[in-house]
């Protein structure tokens, strides 16, 4: 999930917002603007309650931040890294670089959302009921009501034991502790996952056929997302297991071509050891040390009058944005952070030399030359 706008950074970690947010903060203001808050309230005027709605709306989406923003703290305590977080249509996302690296750390990193959230629904209940003690029921009071209930129920949706909510990942902890292996926790969370899935899109589709149609379609909706993100994780889980043992090295390609600091642009695009072998090159300085990736979509984004005047090392992206592991890495460790990468590539590092590149299709010829290993094993066994 990509964040289609930039928020800026929070605690050194960039924030960002789908488009598919909109939806719920339309949905929220349209909701209490021309339902909740005119039915408890009547009365007032029109704009108090669209006011009121738009605050409320906001204060949940600064929730759902403050929801996501701990799980990422608490990660980076626990020594794994965070790539952003982004806020869609069925909450926030914290997007992880690495897993962690024991039940007790995974049991930290899922349990403090839930507990943040909680705390929360809690402070907006207490505010509520000490707004109404001195000043009786209003809009305000009924805004705060409205986010105690709603970080409440988001707390209690998040802790049910299926993947890849919260309660997915405690329930991973849980069974990796009891058991000593984290891929088979995995498979049991994401199993957990695709059974809530489908039986959220079953309740939705018999509210829909009873005439609860809203209902029953955020229902359909969230447990088919559910599904889909389950399966995505035990299909990132059978992917670990396959490339179990094998070095970075195994994939990468070794001595790639690389760019001098000092070429153009046009240089660049007109070479032919440049334009038809890869899309994506190592650029190195005088000293032949590695200083960063440039791709030919973006020094072709330079315009043609400036592409002489241009060095690549003002289009490429920076080596401290890539992956850098060493050729005895593991492989498997490599993957999500090949994933998270501006440019899907891996400049593998043996000290400061440039020993070879990783590509997103390196892994993919690994995994099916492992796959069809496998399978023939079976196959004579």
């Amino acid at each position: 999930m990509r964040a289609t706008i930039s928020l800026g950074q929070l605690a050194g970690i960039r924030v960002g917002a789908h488009w598919s947010v909109l939806f719920v903060f339309a949905l929220i203001l349209v909701g209490l603007a021309q339902g909740g808050l005119p039915a408890a309230h009547p009365g007032r005027p029109v704009w108090h309650y669209w006011l009121a709605a738009a605050a409320t709306a906001t204060v949940f989406l600064f929730s759902l931040l403050a929801h996501e923003i701990s799980h990422a703290l608490v990660a980076r305590r626990n020594g794994v890294s965070v790539d952003d977080i982004t806020l869609w249509l069925l909450g926030g996302l914290a997007r992880l670089k690495s897993e962690a690296s024991t039940p007790g750390a995974e049991l930290r990193i899922a349990g403090v959302g839930p507990l943040v959230s909680l705390v929360l629904g809690g402070l907006f209940a207490l505010a509520a009921g000490l707004l109404a003690g001195f000043a009786g029921a209003g809009l305000v009071v009924e805004a705060l009501a409205w986010l105690a209930g709603i970080n409440i129920l988001l707390a209690v949706f998040n802790v049910l034991p299926a993947a890849p909510l919260d309660g997915g990942r405690l329930l991973r902890a849980i069974v990796w502790w009891r058991t000593g292996s984290p891929l088979r926790a995995t498979a049991v969370a994401t199993t957990a996952g695709r059974f809530l899935g489908w039986a959220l899109v079953g309740i939705g589709l018999y509210l829909v056929l009873v005439g609860a149609v809203f209902s029953g379609i955020w229902l359909v909706v969230i447990g088919w997302f559910i599904v889909a993100m389950a399966t995505v994780e035990g299909g990132q889980a059978r992917l670990r297991e396959l490339l179990g043992g094998i070095p970075v090295s195994d994939a990468m390609t070794p001595e790639p071509v690389s760019v001098g600091a000092t070429t153009t642009v046009e240089e660049f695009l007109t070479d032919p050891q440049f334009r038809y072998r890869h899309s994506a090159f190592p650029v190195l300085d005088h000293s032949d040390t590695v200083v960063g990736l440039v791709t030919l979509k973006g020094a072709d984004a330079v315009p043609e009058a400036e592409r002489a005047a241009t060095p690549v090392t003002r289009v490429m992206v920076p080596v401290g944005e890539l992956p850098t592991p060493h050729p005895d890495d593991p492989l498997t460790r490599l993957v999500p952070e090949l994933q998270s990468s501006p440019a899907h590539r891996a400049l593998v590092l043996d000290g400061d030399r440039l020993v070879g590149i990783v590509t997103s299709s390196d892994i993919s010829r690994v995994t099916s030359w492992l796959g069809s290993a496998s399978a023939w094993r079976r196959r004579t066994l």
